[in-house]
């Protein structure tokens, strides 16, 4: 391993609190997949299935960031103990209510709970490390890599397990283990105190205000939505694409391409010792992004397309590691928890966005056809990264 990685780990606290955030959010890869394996069984429709998913994502992407602001403002072990007991709960009912075949209605609202109770760990172990790397903040890039390494091994791994879990042993089993990890890993982080963010309570006669009153955030939350939709619609039109060239097999080794090469960059670019402003690095990767997603297009042969999609998946990193970056240096620390956890659950409404669009155009226009839309997101976040990164500069100047 690079040494500013074994520097990393050689933190106090560091190695349990990291374990802890892998095991705990292996369920990001697998909750979506586990209740349109177990739905889609019970039911026999993908159309209820998906609809009771995209419950969840949404109910996720409203209570993540309600989560993390308690957490800023009580501590991580005050609030991550209750939900995570309710998160485990609100499986285990929703669980039960599709193997007793209840009412479909019924799965709705069990749904709603589990996303409500969902914490974006991610950005609780992200804010830990910046407590962590407080008197190291040049050490923070390196961090940030790492996580986004374990991101990338997560959606690797997570699919394969959950879909194998569900196919082989249980419908269930599946969606049971996701909600097991998010337990466990949830209770180990919160035994960890040493590492713990203290608690910022609000002042008192201060009303608290949402984080995206803060015009960083507005910036950062729509660009990482099309971040997520450039990741979810490459899945969509990655998997029809080796389809319709008669390899239907081979979409996961294609999408683990793209992963391979977010993985190598991030590893990359957290061992390298940056000079030029972090505002420049991510409007660079934003640019970058969009250039790589344009020969996805033009290919049509499939193991051409995997050594494209390789290179593409080099500019992921470089453009999301600078990306919470900035939300890290631009948030209060007060509400560093909540701004990480609101652009971490717009990355996931982007990927549901992405994956339903590149969907119908797959329908309508066949895959190839469907690259477009990762392109057109990309081309999105690159227009709202660099101006609203110039507008922020501006803004800096004028105050």
């Amino acid at each position: 391993m690079p040494s500013p990685y074994r520097e990393l780990f050689g933190v106090p606290g560091a190695r349990p609190f990291v374990a802890a955030g892998f095991v705990g959010r292996m369920s990001m890869s697998m909750v979506g997949i586990g209740i349109v394996l177990l739905v889609s069984a019970v039911t026999g429709s993908y159309g209820i299935a998906g609809a009771v998913a995209a419950t969840l994502s949404v109910s996720y992407a409203v209570g993540a960031p309600l989560n993390a602001r308690f957490a800023d403002r009580y501590g991580q072990r005050r609030v991550l103990i209750p939900v995570v007991i309710a998160n485990a709960a609100s499986f285990t009912v929703f669980i039960l209510f599709a193997e007793l075949e209840l009412p479909t209605w019924t799965l709705f609202p069990a749904a709603a709970s589990a996303g409500l109770t969902q914490v974006s760990l991610g950005a609780w172990i992200r804010a830990r490390w910046s407590y962590a790397l407080r008197e190291h903040p040049a050490r923070l890039h390196t961090a940030f890599s790492f996580e986004s390494v374990v991101d990338e091994m997560i959606f690797i791994t997570g699919p394969m397990i959950v879909t194998a879990l569900a196919t082989v042993v249980h419908p269930a089993a599946g969606l049971a283990v996701a909600a097991a990890c998010t337990l466990v890993g949830c209770l180990a982080l919160a035994a960890q105190r040493d590492t713990e963010p203290p608690p910022r309570p609000r002042e008192p006669g201060v009303k608290g205000t949402s984080v995206l009153g803060n015009p960083s955030i507005r910036v950062m939350t729509p660009v990482f939505l099309m971040l997520g939709t450039v990741f979810g619609a490459i899945d969509v039109s990655g998997v029809a694409f080796a389809e319709e060239e008669g390899h239907k097999a081979m979409a996961g080794v294609l999408l683990g391409c793209y992963a391979l090469g977010s993985g190598v960059a991030a590893l990359w670019y957290g061992a390298r010792r940056w000079r030029s402003p972090m505002e420049k690095r991510f409007q660079v990767g934003l640019l970058l992004l969009t250039v790589v997603l344009v020969p996805p297009v033009l290919i049509d042969h499939l193991y051409l397309m995997m050594f494209v999609v390789f290179f593409s998946g080099l500019a992921i990193s470089p453009t999301i590691i600078p990306g919470y970056g900035l939300v890290e240096r631009f948030t209060p620390p007060h509400q560093l928890t909540e701004g990480l956890a609101t652009v971490s659950t717009s990355v996931g409404l982007g990927l549901a966005l992405g994956a339903s669009v590149s969907g119908r155009v797959v329908d309508a226009y066949g895959a190839k056809a469907a690259f477009l839309v990762p392109l057109g997101a990309a081309v999105l976040a690159a227009l709202i990264g660099v101006s609203g990164m110039r507008a922020l500069r501006k803004r800096e100047l004028s105050s």
